[in-house]
């Protein structure tokens, strides 16, 4: 179904929003910026912000659903033949190689990962978002497993598949941090996504493979 125009215009003044907090949070740091600063800077009232995001947290981390169902997504599109892990390394490691902004992997995420680092909030949030993946994940294991509540394998596999992702963008954070160029940090993070699956056991790496 085509987007309407009434939702393409709501989603345009979400994003639009979005992008003013972003500007004035990386400019001022997070704690320094209002809400009624954001709203005023995108000619809105404060009633409307808040109508789009629940939490100032919410403006600058606007994209964490994505990242919250990012691994569920790619365990239900795998291959016949493909296990969970499997999937989930080997579209790490596309987005790694193709040098996707959806990981970090782009100019300006330095700038990103400061405003995170300087605000507690910021982080708590973070933490919390790498939470509903692992939740999320585990439900979609348990799912396509058929798994029952007293199987603990799809808490074990959806705990080390979260972790290396978790893994993943910490290490591209710390190297943009320092500097690193979004080539640079590529080229070493799939050596570490290499790492990354000698570290998993064979009992991880080969649950929920999909039947042909």
């Amino acid at each position: 179904m085509s987007e309407g125009l009434r939702e393409r215009k709501k989603r345009q003044t979400r994003q639009y929003i979005s992008d003013v907090a972003t500007h004035l949070f990386v400019e001022r740091g997070f704690d320094a910026v209002t809400i009624a600063e954001v709203a005023e800077a995108s000619d809105v009232s404060v009633n409307t912000v808040y109508n789009y995001f629940s939490t100032k947290e919410d403006l600058f981390l606007d994209r964490s659903r994505g990242i919250v169902e990012r691994l569920s997504r790619f365990v239900r599109a795998r291959d016949a033949g493909e296990s969970a892990a499997e999937a989930v390394l080997r579209e790490l490691r596309e987005l790694t190689e193709t040098v996707s902004p959806t990981i970090g992997l782009h100019s300006g995420y330095d700038r990103f990962m400061k405003v995170v680092d300087d605000s507690h909030s910021l982080r708590s949030r973070l933490w919390y978002i790498q939470q509903e993946l692992l939740v999320h994940l585990e439900a979609t294991l348990r799912e396509e497993t058929g798994a029952d509540d007293s199987d603990t394998l799809p808490t074990l596999v959806a705990g080390q598949l979260a972790w290396a992702h978790g893994t993943l963008m910490a290490f591209v954070g710390r190297r943009m941090l320092a500097g690193r160029t979004p080539e640079d940090t590529s080229r070493e993070a799939l050596v570490l996504l290499d790492d990354i699956e000698e570290v998993l056991g064979g009992k991880v790496l080969k649950y929920a493979v999909r039947q042909g």
